[in-house]
Parts: structure tokens; sequence; C-alpha cells
């Protein structure tokens, strides 16, 4: 009998998450209308699945008829988690202008700020206006339909450089990141991402082939955030953003900070063990946790594991790795 009672239980539950999970999957189109900044974390559809690395590839756990009850129930904990309305702000409050030999150019301030969650943290973030103005033109290549009526401040002959035109600007800048993120498809895309951390990615690698990697550590920290941020959907795309804060903390000899984003890196990595960084990662997390004092008979176990399904082929360590991302 109580064989049964828990059998039947175990049934409804699992019939409720399922309910709840398929529900959460169904396109969002009329509240994503009336709430175009909204971004649902907790959907679980993917629009132009990509094989590489810049796409969504995430894999998450789905309710089946062989979790336990337990299982179940902190699948739905998981769940509810999850599921938070997130949106993006974009604050233009500043400028400042930049004469730099026969150059002068105006650079804007944005501020990228995240609401619906606990997290009060913001990014910033300074870009000029033919930044925008690639942003724009790679934006058409790509999404000329979308981009139909977004309507992007011209140039002006003379003036550029006045408060009023200034001004002006900014506003519409303003305005025009947050049309951009509003629409799914663009506010998912690379070009939208890279506008926004490229640049700050570009230096902080620079300084970590150059050895700089106190200078390298301080922008990745500051850029790693909003990388998350942009890519909710797609964890995986941030691992080669934590596997070179690795990189900085190992070399600093900061074995216990290396050792927490090696973990994070490895949990985005859980069931992408193909990926390129996994077997690097894994090496050096091995070594770390050993310096540390830590388990490292399961990272080895892993390892060891994966050297059995795969065929021996070369593995750059992830320093190597870590100094070719972002070579022009």
């Amino acid at each position: 009998m109580d064989q049964d009672l828990h059998c039947t239980a175990e049934r409804e539950l699992l019939e409720a998450v399922s309910r709840i999970t398929t529900s959460s999957t169904t396109s969002p189109s009329d509240e994503e209308e009336n709430q175009p900044n909204a971004e649902i974390s907790c959907q679980v559809r993917k629009e132009n699945p990509e094989k590489d690395d810049t796409q969504d590839s995430s894999a998450t756990l789905s309710p089946n008829s062989s979790m336990t009850t337990k299982e179940l129930q902190e699948y739905w904990r998981n769940e509810k988690r999850q599921c938070k309305q997130i949106k993006l702000l974009f604050e233009i409050p500043s400028t400042r202008i930049v004469e730099h030999h026969l150059s002068k150019y105006v650079m804007y301030k944005i501020i990228i700020l995240q609401t619906g969650s606990f997290d009060s943290s913001k990014s910033v973030i300074e870009r000029r206006y033919s930044d925008f103005e690639k942003l724009h033109r790679n934006l058409l290549e790509e999404f000329s339909e979308e981009m139909e009526d977004v309507t992007f401040p011209k140039k002006t002959l003379t003036g550029n450089f006045t408060e009023e035109i200034i001004n002006e600007r900014k506003l519409a800048f303003k305005d025009y990141l947050r049309l951009l993120y509003s629409m799914k498809y663009i506010r998912r895309s690379k070009k939208f991402i890279d506008f926004l951390t490229r640049p700050e990615l570009q230096e902080a690698y620079g300084c970590l082939r150059g050895g700089q990697y106190t200078k390298a550590l301080e922008i990745l920290l500051e850029v790693i955030g909003l990388q998350e941020r942009l890519t909710r959907g797609n964890p995986v795309s941030v691992v080669p953003t934590l596997c070179a804060i690795v990189v900085c903390h190992k070399d600093l000899e900061n074995a216990a900070s290396a050792f927490e984003y090696g973990e994070k890196a490895l949990s985005r990595l859980r069931v992408h063990t193909s990926h390129r960084y996994y077997i690097p990662l894994l090496e050096t997390m091995i070594t770390l946790a050993y310096e540390l004092g830590k388990d490292f008979l399961s990272l080895q176990e892993k390892l060891e594991e994966w050297k059995t399904k795969k065929d021996p082929i070369r593995v750059f360590t992830l320093k190597e790795l870590a100094v070719r991302e972002y070579v022009q």
C-alpha cells in the first residue's frame, strides 16, 4: 500500500512539473509584445541553433519517469529559481570629447542595468558614434526586415560637438539600444553582444598575451558579468572568459580564486565534454586541486574516462587556448 501511494505521489508530481515545463516553453508572443524588454530566462525554446560556441547549446535537465520524488522536487525548485523576468536597461548619462592626434570624437558612457532579480550590479562601457554606426550597418545586413523601422541618428556636416547635438544623440542612442534589445533575435545575436563586450575583451586578451595579468583580470572581471546577462540562454559562450580568468589567477598565484572560476566553467561544460576547453580545463583543475589539497581524483577519473572514449589528439593547454582568443 505504501509503495502504491509513493508511486502515485511521484506520478502526480511528475505530471505537475511536466505541465509547468510545457507552459514555460510556449512562445510568449503576446507577453513579449507588451513587455518588449523582458527576457524570460526559463524559456527553453531556441531560435537559429548553431553548432559553434557562440550559439545556444545549453542542455538542461528535464523531468522524466526515472527521476525520484526527491529529484523531481529539486528540479521544480530550480525551475522556480530560474523563471524570473530579466531585462536590461540602458542609460547614457554622460559623454566626453576625445582629441587624439588629428582626430576628434565623442565617447558616450553607457550604463547597463539589470532588473527583475536580486542582482543590483551594473556594467559601464564607452562607445563612439562610429561604433554605433558599424553596429547598425552589420545588423542591417543580417536583420533587414527587423531593422526596417529602426532609425539611426545621421551625421551632420557641422555642429557634431555642440552640446545640443550631443544631448540629442545621447537620447537617440539610448532609445536605439532599448529598441534593439526589445527584439529577441537581435538581442541574442553575436553582432549585438559583440558591440557591448568585444572591445573590452580584446583589450583584456591583449594584456593577457603581454603578461599583464593584473590588468587583464581587472577587465575580465568587469566584462564577465555583462556577458552572463547577455547570454543567459547560452551559458557555454562565457566559458572562454571564465577560463581566461582562471589563467590570470593561476599566473598571479591565486590558486583558490583560479579553482573557484574553474568550477564555474566546468559546470557549464558538464554536458559539453567535446568543447575545446573541456580537457585543458580539467587538466588545470587537477593541478589546482592537488595544490589546494582538494579532491582531484574525481577530476582525474573524468579525464581518464574522456581519454578512453576519444581518439588521442593534440590538446592545447588552457593558457595556450586563452592567448589565441581575439587574435586578429
